[in-house]
């Protein structure tokens, strides 16, 4: 016995609806559970690092749960719309590329010195992202109001 082309339409769609919605639990899961490290891991490094520490390690574990939950926000409006959009995506570059900046912002606090080598190659990667923000919010905006003539 042979799937008709609608029996097999409907299976197909119906696992690709399951992976999605498996995918964002998963996600979610991964969320929660990382916001909850996070607050473990700040009051750790509060009380061995100090106020600075935990403030930087919390907004790093609390981008990154950003970071899941425009994930999870990406993958319910491609399965809803059966399209992918670019500019969640770009959402998701402009959060990472904040959360490397204060990393690298945080790390570099104690040895700036600009004869240091790797003080300047961080200077020359905080300047890049500055630039990759640069190009993700511009691709959002032309994406959301393109320029006159444009599709």
């Amino acid at each position: 016995m042979t799937a008709t082309p609608g029996r097999t339409t409907w299976g197909l769609r119906t696992i690709e609806h399951g992976l999605y919605a498996a995918a964002a639990y998963l996600l979610v899961a991964a969320a929660v559970a990382l916001l909850g490290n996070a607050v473990y891991e700040a009051a750790h490094a509060w009380t061995q690092q100090g106020v600075d520490a935990a403030i930087v390690r919390l907004l790093d574990r609390v981008l990154l749960a950003l970071m899941l939950a425009e994930i999870i926000y990406t993958l319910r409006q491609a399965e809803r719309t059966h399209a992918l959009t670019a500019a969640p995506f770009l959402v998701i570059g402009i959060i990472a590329a904040v959360r490397r900046m204060l990393i690298i912002t945080a790390e570099s606090v104690s040895h700036a010195d600009l004869s240091d080598p790797k003080f300047l190659a961080a200077l020359a990667e905080l300047v890049v992202l500055g630039l990759t923000i640069l190009v993700f919010t511009l691709a959002i905006r032309w994406q959301v109001h393109p320029a006159n003539g444009a599709a």
